[in-house]
């Protein structure tokens, strides 16, 4: 038989070879990182799940394996190698393609990390179990529902510091997919941990109704606030907003150009009146 901590020994032992591989090899790194251009443009699509086994520096591949490693042994009990499997790289997925609808319009964007599938792990067992308790390092146990909130809010953060190309806004889609995998897998989960499953959703999709329409109080570099005062700082937020509006204004002109004025839909022609009483 074989046991999901074996399994996630594997998995972390992968990890680690190929993480080693990509921070002594840059040409290796690049060739299976996550790039949305490569993605999208040369359909390069091994890259939502290889760039799960790469690595920025080891501290971030450690503390990614050491949070797998456990988890992962509290669903030993109740699931098979092929649900744990799918638990894993389901999750990953997701998180790569939350990042590639996010990113969509940044074809320079990249990153890296097991974070999408780490977080679908975390939350699919928080779900499953969330009376469990997490042992670190034989000195403390704390409830895994508090070990998952700590996670998720250095997510936050690290969406907010775009210092390193880690991969910090697939920690979200990790999150739902897990959710979802996890109900899938033992769907009396929703019977019983309803309250549960609509919170950890009804936050997720509401921190990605932030991030698709008011990027710029999460995507921005952390290290930009403090160097700047405020003053620069509604600045800046006024020229990203009017770089998108104008991005917005150029896309309606464009279908206006290729398929005539009577294509627009009810909103595309009240911000092309909009926009144009603006200027």
């Amino acid at each position: 038989m074989i046991y999901i901590g074996s399994l996630s020994l594997v998995i972390v032992l992968a990890n680690f070879v190929i993480s080693w591989k990509g921070l002594q090899d840059r040409s290796f790194f690049n060739r299976f990182s996550f790039e949305v251009e490569r993605i999208l443009k040369f359909k390069e699509r091994i890259r939502l799940f290889s760039a799960g086994f790469l690595h920025v520096n080891w501290l971030h591949l450690f503390f990614n394996m050491l949070s797998l490693l456990l988890f992962s042994f509290y669903l030993d009990d109740g699931l098979t190698p092929l649900r744990y499997l799918a638990l894993y790289f389901g999750s990953l997925l997701g998180g790569s393609l939350l990042s590639l609808f996010l990113h969509r319009n940044n074809p320079t964007y990249s990153s890296v990390g097991a974070s999408g599938a780490i977080c679908g792990v975390i939350f699919g067992t928080i779900v499953l179990n969330p009376g469990a308790l997490v042992n670190l390092f034989g000195i403390l146990n704390i409830p895994i529902w508090i070990y998952g909130l700590l996670y998720v809010l250095y997510a936050i953060y690290g969406i907010r510091s775009k210092e390193e190309n880690i991969g910090h806004d697939s920690h979200i889609g990790g999150i739902i997919l897990g959710v979802l995998i996890a109900c899938v897998i033992n769907p009396y989960v929703l019977m019983y941990h309803t309250g549960l499953i609509v919170l950890i959703l009804g936050v997720t999709s509401f921190a990605i109704y932030v991030i698709t329409t008011k990027p710029y109080i999460v995507l921005v570099d952390n290290l930009y606030y403090k160097q700047i005062n405020l003053l620069s700082d509604i600045d800046h937020r006024y020229n990203f907003e009017k770089a998108n509006k104008q991005k917005e204004l150029d896309a309606i002109l464009e279908k206006i150009h290729l398929k005539g004025i009577n294509s627009l839909s009810k909103s595309e022609r009240e911000k092309l009146e909009r926009y144009s009483q603006e200027n």
